[in-house]
C-alpha cells in the first residue's frame, strides 16, 4: 500500500508540474475574409485581473505558411525558459507564404554574393502587416494588457517589419529588439525620439547584409540617439542565435515603460 501510494504521489506531482509548463497555444485571427494564425504565451499563474507585459515577435521568411507551427522555430524556447523570471503575453503570428511583413523589394548582386533590398519611404501595408496591427490593436482592448509595457521583436524578414512596425504604430511600443533587419532610414525620425531599441547582426551576412543595420545606427546617432546596438564578428545571418544568448536581453527589454 505504501509503495501504491508513492507511485500515486509521484504520478499527481508530475501531473501537477506538467500542467504548470507554459505553452504557446495556438490561436487564430480574422482580418479582411482571411486567416492570421498565431502562438500565444501566458504566464503559467495568469490572472486577468493583474496587469501584464505584451510582446510581439515576428518571424523570419523562412517560417511563413499557415500551419501556426513553424513560427516558433526560432525564439519561442527562449520566452518559455524565461516566462518565470518574466511573466507577460507573448504572441508569435505567422506570415502567409505569399505575403511580406514589411514592404521591400529584394534583388541579388551575384557578384558580391550578397542580397539587396529596397525600402520605400511611404507605402502601404500589405495583408499580413495590417491583420498584425489589427490583432495587436485587439489584444490592446484587454484589462489585462499593460499598456505602458508593450514590446516588439523581430529577425530577418521579422526585423524588416519591427522597423515598419514602429513607424507604422510609434505610440504604441516601449521597446524594440529588431535582429539583422533594415528599413528606410527616412522613416526613423517617427519613433527614434521615443522608443529605445536595441540592434542586433552578424558582420558576415550575406542574406540581409550588415550594412542595414549600420546605416540605422548612424540614423539614430543623425537624430542625437545612441542606440545599443551588438555587431556580431565572423558570424552570418543566423544573429538571433547570439543575440538569444545575451545575458541582459529580457531584462533591457522589460526594464523599459511607455509614457503615455
Amino acid at each position: 500500500m505504501k509503495v501504491y501510494l508513492f507511485v500515486l504521489n509521484c504520478i499527481l506531482i508530475t501531473t501537477v508540474f506538467a500542467q504548470e509548463k507554459p505553452v504557446f497555444e495556438k490561436a487564430e485571427f480574422s482580418f479582411q475574409g482571411r486567416t492570421l494564425p498565431y502562438r500565444i504565451l501566458k504566464p503559467v499563474d495568469f490572472d486577468p485581473a493583474k496587469g501584464y507585459p505584451l510582446h510581439l515577435f515576428l518571424h523570419g521568411a523562412g517560417e511563413r505558411g499557415n500551419d501556426n507551427e513553424a513560427q516558433l522555430i526560432n525564439g519561442s524556447s527562449l520566452f518559455i525558459k524565461k516566462s518565470t523570471a518574466f511573466p507577460a503575453i507573448v504572441i508569435f503570428p505567422q506570415c502567409p507564404k505569399d505575403d511580406y511583413w514589411a514592404q521591400t523589394t529584394p534583388s541579388r548582386d551575384e557578384q558580391a554574393g550578397e542580397n539587396q533590398f529596397n525600402f520605400p519611404e511611404k507605402s502601404t501595408p500589405g495583408w499580413a502587416m495590417q491583420a498584425v496591427m489589427a490583432l495587436l490593436d485587439e489584444q490592446l482592448t484587454h484589462e489585462y494588457v499593460d499598456k505602458e509595457r508593450v514590446y516588439l521583436s523581430g529577425l530577418s524578414m521579422g526585423g524588416m517589419g519591427t522597423y515598419e512596425l514602429l513607424a507604422r504604430q510609434p505610440d504604441i511600443f516601449a521597446a524594440a529588439t529588431p535582429i539583422c533587419g533594415g528599413t528606410n532610414t527616412q522613416t526613423v525620425e517617427i519613433w527614434a525620439h521615443t522608443i529605445p531599441i536595441w540592434i542586433f547582426h552578424g558582420e558576415e551576412d550575406r542574406v540581409i547584409p550588415a550594412r542595414y543595420s549600420k546605416i540605422m545606427v548612424e540614423a539614430l546617432i543623425r537624430q542625437g540617439i545612441e542606440p545599443r546596438f551588438s555587431l556580431y564578428p565572423g558570424v552570418g545571418h543566423n544573429s538571433w542565435d547570439r543575440a538569444f544568448k545575451e545575458p541582459d536581453l529580457f531584462s533591457w527589454i522589460y526594464s523599459h515603460r511607455k509614457s503615455h
